[in-house]
């Protein structure tokens, strides 16, 4: 009688590799139809609750009535909204066109320093604000959970509401000017600059810190000499980022009374002046461009770093 014994030969490390990368293939390519089925179905919603699929009546040319879908029928009025706002301009008559373009330019210079000089000051105390709690709502150099807690509500709540609500709540309290528009671009400064610091902040190395505590330091010298030298160059670029941002910013909020051009821009959309709004909008581009340039070359001088 002869006994036979079947035995599994154990599988080699290159077969169990093999085996393990077409289990998580499978995985991977589950998981992707997953979230692009999830992804589709929240675009579609999305699409359809900002009415991207709406269809309305439009009038023709001939004056009929007519349904289509909405995007279609409203590119046409975007191009003519734009082709209202080029100013007529030819190059024998340049000069004179420039000066009825920028009829307003003393008035719009004066406005477009007031609202440079808000943007500069509610920086300043968005930065001095952000940076001093970025510090206490960062999970690695909390003091406590309390603090911690407290800290990033009060950054969550100052950057969730708009500036422009911001500056209707001061506008209501301090009246109109361009008081209203620096405390209102600062608190919002405030609470972005502090998240974006404390995200920072909890990417720093911790071992010059320990040695810090190891040698009798307190909480403060942690932060002043373990911490602040480790995070100065990316609190420089956000900062700088952030001023160009606030400029923008404080060129619409005086839409709502808060000082600088926005006030502009609202007496031009009043009184159907499209041309004045194109000239605007120039003047901010052009300062915009500037100050960004500037920041970069004040940035790379800070940091040491020379452009190639």
């Amino acid at each position: 009688m002869s006994i036979t014994a079947d035995f599994q030969e154990p599988l080699s490390d290159r077969d169990r590799f093999e085996a393990e990368y077409a289990a998580n293939r499978r995985r991977s390519r589950l998981t992707w139809m997953v979230g692009a089925v999830i992804f589709v179905a929240l675009f579609t919603l999305t699409s359809w609750l900002g009415d991207f699929f709406k269809v309305t009546q439009v009038t023709s040319s001939d004056g009929s009535r007519e349904w289509r879908w909405i995007i279609p029928a409203g590119l046409p009025r975007l191009g003519e909204f734009l082709a209202m706002t080029i100013p007529d301009l030819s190059w024998r008559t340049l000069g004179a066109d420039l000066a009825e373009w920028f009829w307003r330019w003393d008035i719009w210079l004066g406005l477009l320093i007031e609202t440079i000089l808000i943007a500069f000051m509610a920086t300043l105390l968005g930065v001095v604000g952000g940076f001093a709690l970025s510090f206490p709502a960062a999970r690695n150099l909390a003091p406590n959970r309390i603090v911690l807690w407290v800290c990033r509500r009060y950054l969550e709540i100052a950057r969730t509401v708009p500036e422009l609500v911001w500056a209707l709540i001061f506008v209501f309290c301090f009246s109109v000017g361009p008081m209203a528009g620096v405390m209102a671009i600062g608190l919002h400064t405030c609470g972005s600059l502090g998240k974006l610091y404390s995200e920072v902040n909890e990417n720093i190395d911790m071992r010059p810190l320990e040695g810090i505590t190891a040698s009798g330091g307190t909480w403060f010298d942690k932060i002043r000499y373990g911490a602040v030298p480790q995070v100065m160059p990316n609190i420089i670029s956000y900062t700088l980022m952030r001023f160009e941002i606030n400029v923008r910013a404080s060129s619409i909020i005086g839409y709502v009374g808060a000082g600088g051009l926005g006030q502009e821009f609202r007496i031009a959309l009043s009184f159907q002046e499209y041309t004045d709004l194109s000239a605007l909008f120039v003047i901010v581009f052009v300062t915009v461009t500037v100050i960004d340039y500037a920041s970069e070359k004040l940035r790379h001088s800070i940091i040491g770093m020379e452009r190639t």
